[in-house]
């Protein structure tokens, strides 16, 4: 069996995947959210069930706030409650899609009362940012039109990017926007950001502090993901990724859960652009989990990310190049499934006790007692979930 090396363990143990707080709160299936016993009731109970995240596999040291619904009156005391439990808040998320007034769009809406409320909504992000000390503002919107001639679809382009401007200009020094896209859902004759290219056209007029974020759920079937991250990391423009799993539309299931091959994949290229502990290229889950206990699923996650980026190093570059320099067809493709069907397991397992960690994650998470405690101590008041 092929080992990771130090370096492989060094490159390992830098790397950090952002954990969204809405993956804590109540949420899945537009049919049913189920409720579970000791779900979070406000963000700082959020921050503290992601905390268990990191204190057990230390690869998830952000958190990621949705904004409303994770407002607060003191975003300094969210922030020292973050710090004091060894995590930091990192990428704010901003909400179009739950207000009324966004029925029929609201950064390309044709309304400039509603657009001029949007965008108030997105300064009103970088505000909290400033407090919370956030890099990133990521904007995913849920807006297009589900009938031929319901909307002028170029004006609707040009709308977006004016309002887009608008809070491009806002940006501190620091901070960036990172723009998402989603090729359907909810609207279903055209979305105004579908696809990569749209997203990179919009964000290339706005400048240098302004990328892609990848969500990669968020693709029509057969698409080649890791060919897009690939150009992205080409481009200077990958910002960040969103990682969950699809089996039909947008299911924001557990990454890894669907097809770890495409996972491996897509971490091979972002290993081969230079993506891996990029500063400059954020790594985050976009999940929900509705009927599996959320901690434990976020657990799940982080992990799976990080055995197929273990995976992904051991592919042998030098042994790659001279099979596709070759044209060996069969030879390049044995090196990257060599790699991909290696059990790095045990090696990650071993390593994690060297470094003080428990040897299985989850166990001794699943044996503090710690998901038994909220359950008895989470009693009354609202359970956070979708809106709240």
């Amino acid at each position: 069996m092929t080992a990771l090396s130090t370096e492989h363990l060094s490159a390992l143990a830098q790397q950090s995947v952002e954990l969204p707080s809405w993956a804590f709160g109540n949420s899945g299936t537009r049919f049913r959210v189920f409720a579970t016993p000791g779900t979070p009731r406000d963000p700082f109970e959020k921050i503290a069930d992601a905390a268990q995240v990191h204190a057990y596999t230390r690869l998830a040291p952000v958190v990621a706030l949705h904004i409303p619904w994770d407002r607060v009156e003191s975003y300094d005391a969210l922030r020292r409650h973050a710090e004091d439990l060894g995590v930091t808040l990192g990428t704010v998320n901003s909400n179009t899609f739950q207000d009324e007034d966004y029925k029929f769009g609201a950064l390309a809406h044709h309304d400039a009362r509603i657009r001029r409320k949007a965008i108030d909504h997105h300064l009103e992000c970088i505000d909290i940012m400033d407090e919370t000390g956030s890099r990133d503002l990521k904007i995913w919107l849920a807006e297009g039109s589900n009938y031929p001639g319901q909307n002028d679809m170029r004006d609707r382009q040009d709308r977006l990017q004016d309002s887009l401007q608008q809070i491009y200009a806002r940006l501190g020094d620091e901070q960036r926007l990172v723009l998402e896209y989603k090729f359907f859902e909810p609207a279903f004759y055209h979305t105004d950001v579908p696809d990569w290219g749209t997203s990179y056209a919009q964000v290339s007029a706005l400048g240098e502090k302004a990328m892609v974020c990848l969500d990669t759920g968020h693709h029509a079937p057969g698409t080649n993901i890791e060919f897009i991250v690939m150009q992205l990391l080409r481009l200077g423009k990958l910002g960040s990724f969103d990682f969950n799993s699809r089996f039909y539309a947008d299911d924001d299931l557990i990454v890894g859960a669907a097809d770890p091959f495409q996972l491996f994949r897509i971490l091979a290229e972002v290993i081969r652009g230079g993506g891996l502990n990029n500063p400059d290229v954020a790594f985050m889950l976009d999940q929900c989990h509705n009927i599996e206990d959320k901690i434990p699923g976020q657990i799940r996650s982080v992990l799976n990310v990080q055995e197929m980026t273990a995976r992904a190093l051991l592919i042998d570059r030098e042994a790659l190049t001279a099979a596709q320099d070759a044209n060996d067809v069969l030879a390049a493709n044995a090196v990257v499934m060599d790699a991909f069907y290696t059990d790095v397991r045990p090696q990650l397992a071993a390593w994690r006790e060297e470094r003080g960690l428990a040897a299985d994650p989850m166990a001794a998470y699943l044996a503090s007692g710690y998901q038994q405690r909220i359950a008895e101590e989470r009693v009354g008041g609202v359970q956070a979930g979708w809106g709240a």
